[in-house]
């Protein structure tokens, strides 16, 4: 007689650290925390070194780590197509998208800036419908919702901006937004390799684009700006851009971009708390609608 209790009774096996349930959530919070707290770290980097150069520095030492890493445990070279993909989305992302928002910063603040880069997943619903991807009718109350949040934030910041920089903020979230749409349909590098093969790429164009500008390395550049050039590296680049497209490969567009709504936020707990900047009604409003639109976002691609 088989007995089919135990058979009924079998535990069900965990998730492995590898499994996208776990590392997807993990991604998210890295995005959300590391990428939310770079707008201040690109403000203290910005006291010393020139905007596409210290986008330029901060890519070519994090590619260099992370190219000679992969290499030396035995990761194959990107082909040479996947090599032009990486070099155009590279670009795309980190060469236009982080470029012109630490040239932004030079005239408007890091709250600013986080709050203007928030239109990226609206940008990307626009560019993900070109290829036939529409965003669901949950995924779109979540982007309305957060937009709204945005909104409600900016209106208690109080702070101001110049021309230049608003474009410069939305060329930025734009590009971003397309080529983080362009890049799901192409043939990339594998893993890691993927992000190395962009960073060195898009600083090889950052440099070129600094020195072509006239801008110099600085002679004395300050501890804290040197610091926080290393804090970028590392951590905004190695570990938040690899969970980014890690994120981005393996969970809906909406969700993988919904890190652009808890960044502003973010940002202003960090200059609360490292910049002593107030926080007004406003300001406590806004976080919690851009939560909700989150939330919303998430719940729907649960649904789906």
């Amino acid at each position: 007689m088989t007995d089919t209790t135990t058979s009924a009774a079998a535990p069900v096996a965990p998730a492995s650290l590898a499994d996208p349930r776990v590392l997807v959530p993990l991604g998210l919070f890295a995005l959300y925390v590391i990428w939310g707290s770079t707008y201040l770290g690109i403000r203290y980097a910005l006291e010393s070194y020139p905007p596409f150069l210290l986008a330029g520095i901060r890519f070519l030492g994090a590619g260099v780590v992370l190219f000679a890493f992969l290499r030396m445990r035995g990761v194959a070279l990107p082909t040479a197509r996947q090599w032009r993909n990486a070099a155009i989305t590279g670009i795309l992302l980190l060469g236009v998208g982080n470029g012109l928002v630490c040239f932004a910063e030079q005239r408007v603040s890091s709250g600013v800036a986080a709050v203007a880069v928030a239109s990226m997943p609206l940008f990307a619903a626009v560019f993900s419908g070109l290829y036939g991807e529409r965003p669901t009718r949950r995924e779109t109350i979540g982007l309305i919702i957060g937009f709204f949040g945005v909104i409600v934030l900016n209106l208690g910041s109080g702070l101001s901006g110049s021309r230049i920089g608003a474009i410069a903020l939305l060329v930025a979230a734009m590009s971003w937004a397309f080529g983080a749409t362009w890049s799901r349909r192409q043939d990339m590098p594998a893993g890691p390799m993927n992000t190395a093969a962009q960073m060195l790429c898009a600083s090889v164009a950052m440099l070129i684009v600094g020195f072509a500008s006239g801008e110099q390395l600085p002679a004395h550049p300050t501890a804290r700006a040197t610091a926080a050039l290393v804090y970028l590296a590392i951590f905004g680049s190695i570990i938040a851009f690899s969970a980014f497209l890690y994120v981005l490969k393996h969970a809906r567009p909406a969700l993988a971009t919904s890190y652009a709504y808890v960044n502003p936020p973010v940002a202003v707990l960090f200059g609360v708390l490292l910049a002593n900047e107030s926080v007004g009604p406003y300001d406590l409003a806004g976080m919690a609608i851009i939560l909700l639109g989150v939330g919303a976002i998430t719940l729907a691609r649960q649904r789906r």
